[in-house]
């Protein structure tokens, strides 16, 4: 089995398990979410989104799963756009999906939307369950990340698509040299003003720095399964935007 870096990251302790870890802060953070995230992307994250969902708009999906949903920002914008017949978010931090439930209550959208806590390394939904799996921002913090892509592959129709928004670290000069500073300095202490948890936000930057990206990553979408897989850098490479078929 594969160990990637990225897994030996956690937020608290080297002792217990990363899930198990991971799951913690996100019910710590949660309130606080939604405005660290715009905060500190500068609201950027929300054109990120919209570039993802419009990748899916061709083929229409009806039946769309969104891992490590949240707090539901991506699932009620795809709900928006795409309008599909079934939409499930899964996470494993019930504190995240509780923001989600009241934000998708708040635009009328309780019936149209499932929240339901997953293990994305062990799902429980049949093969060939859903035809688009969409992951933002949350697939660096899968305990075993061959795992959860297998997992993905195995629930997503044959000719399903699969598309991945996460963090990068920018490669090319000043913007890395920027990152790095912004990441070392400015995110670990607003993530403490605002959230009170000064370790989650420690422990991104740092997942982010560990995360494959881009042919690595690539490499590893088509070792679990995935076809046509392409990527591509934006906003200068701070975030990067995976899409393939299975």
């Amino acid at each position: 089995m594969t160990r990637y870096p990225q897994e030996n990251i956690k937020p608290y302790n080297q002792k217990e398990g990363k899930a198990a870890q991971v799951e913690k802060m996100f019910d710590n953070i949660a309130p606080a979410y939604d405005q660290l995230n715009h905060t500190l992307s500068w609201g950027i994250d929300r054109s990120w989104r919209r570039k993802a969902i419009s990748l899916l708009k061709p083929y229409r999906p009806q039946h769309l799963l969104d891992v490590a949903t949240g707090t539901g920002d991506f699932a009620l914008q795809a709900y928006h756009t795409l309008q599909p017949t079934e939409l499930t978010g899964t996470d494993i931090s019930e504190g995240m999906m509780n923001v989600a439930r009241e934000k998708a209550k708040q635009a009328g959208l309780a019936g149209a939307i499932t929240f339901a806590k997953e293990d994305c390394t062990c799902l429980s939904f049949p093969d060939n369950r859903f035809d688009a799996i969409t992951v933002a921002f949350g697939i660096r913090n899968f305990e075993d990340l061959d795992a959860g892509l297998k997992e993905m592959h195995r629930v997503l129709m044959p000719g399903g698509h699969l598309v991945i928004l996460e963090l990068s670290e920018p490669e090319t000069f000043p913007m890395k040299q920027l990152y790095g500073i912004y990441s070392k300095a400015v995110i670990p202490t607003l993530g403490k003003l605002l959230s009170k948890d000064r370790n989650a936000y420690v422990y991104l930057p740092q997942s982010i720095k560990a995360f494959p990206q881009g042919e690595i990553m690539k490499g590893i979408l088509e070792k679990a399964g995935f076809g046509q897989v392409s990527f591509k850098r934006l906003t200068l490479g701070i975030c990067t935007l995976y899409f393939a078929t299975k």
